[in-house]
């Protein structure tokens, strides 16, 4: 018994250094708001007669001194009498406090340190990359207003298909200002299904508001089937100070979210030769732009990539800092063309699909193998 008393004390000890390191102080009970305490002392029970009742006097209201009001200074009230080592993990007072959303500080989201302790994805991801770079043609783009080009123009079907539409509501979250807005209507109005092959993939990068429901609007009017959702959740680790209040939202929005579409019957246990399934998560947990700025999380592009083999891939309503290799570029806010449809088609001769090292086939995540019986 007075070992393990012992080590309780201990304990204690360890745990109240970690918290004058944590905070910064020598004094763990100033820091804390307990250093003052009332000692405790024994009174006899006092009875007072019916006599002695009547006797004492009411005392006035007015008369009354006023209740001394606790000054709040931070976060630590809350925090006494905590068990835990490290009891400053409130990332909603924090982000009150400082301006630093709680996705900030999760760990290992980015694209190379994200699974090392997974040797074999992360050899699976590599391969997967180097192959990509292998097989995709250089960057092309073409400057044209959607508004009035004719996607039919480009005489092409391609496999994989990345909108990213300049929605109004970035003028409220990213506070741009020198772009053209499209409302849904226009952006159904686009003929995406003439431009999509038989099995086909769309993202459709929807905002955080109504998008999420005229999104899919979208992706039916075009001949799609919505299968996946994919969220970006918004760090602000570079621009805490400068982020940008939407005046209609009560709460802060520090996420997006991008409609994935299917066009076709793709079945990931027989069609291995087209599609990679669950090599990457829906989920992406990147830097927000800079205000003023449409970019997107490069992520996407990986996800995209690393899911589809059909080499056939189009951006819509791209930028100079998002032509790629490997994909086709359009959208008024480029700054020149150099798309010719003989050199694009000529980049597809040997095949439309990526390929298959033996090495990826064995990494790869597959469906399980039907029951026997």
């Amino acid at each position: 018994m007075a070992s393990r008393l012992a080590e309780y004390r201990e304990k204690s000890k360890k745990r109240k250094e970690y918290l004058k390191v944590t905070l910064g102080v020598d004094n763990l009970s100033e820091a804390l708001g307990s250093d003052k305490l009332e000692p405790q002392v024994k009174r006899k029970p006092v009875v007072i007669t019916k006599d002695e009742e009547e006797k004492e006097p009411l005392e006035d209201v007015d008369t009354r001194k006023p209740i001394e009001e606790a000054e709040f200074r931070d976060s630590t009230a809350f925090l006494k009498g905590t068990q835990s080592l490290n009891p400053h993990n409130d990332y909603s007072q924090n982000f009150v406090d400082t301006g630093q959303r709680p996705q900030n500080f999760i760990r290992d989201t980015g694209l190379t340190g994200r699974f090392e302790e997974y040797p074999k994805l992360q050899e699976l991801i590599r391969l997967k990359d180097e192959l990509i770079s292998r097989t995709a043609h250089p960057p092309m783009y073409l400057k044209c207003d959607l508004e009035t080009y004719d996607l039919k123009q480009l005489n092409c079907k391609f496999d994989t298909i990345l909108i990213e539409p300049p929605l109004e509501e970035y003028s409220r979250t990213y506070g741009v200002t020198n772009t053209k807005f499209w409302d849904w209507d226009k952006i159904m109005a686009l003929d995406i299904g003439e431009v999509s092959s038989a099995r086909s993939f769309v993202f459709l990068w929807c905002g955080s508001s109504d998008g999420l429901d005229l999104g899919r609007l979208c992706l039916q009017n075009w001949g799609f089937r919505r299968c996946e959702d994919i969220c970006w959740i918004r760090t602000n680790n570079k621009n805490k100070d400068r982020s940008i209040l939407d005046p209609r939202a009560v709460l802060t929005r520090t996420k997006e979210h991008c409609l994935m579409g299917i066009k076709g019957t793709v079945r990931r246990s027989t069609d291995g030769d087209f599609i990679h399934a669950n090599v990457d998560i829906d989920l992406i947990i990147d830097e927000e732009p800079e205000p003023g700025s449409l970019d997107k999380p490069i992520e996407m592009f990986h996800i995209a990539e690393h899911f589809c083999l059909g080499r056939r891939r189009l951006h819509v309503f791209g930028r100079d800092s998002s032509i790629r290799p490997g994909w086709l570029t359009i959208g008024p806010d480029l700054s020149n063309s150099n798309y010719d449809w003989a050199g694009h088609q000529g980049y597809f001769g040997e095949g439309v699909t990526t390929g298959c090292t033996e090495r990826i086939e064995q990494l790869r995540p597959k469906s399980p193998p039907p029951k026997a019986g």
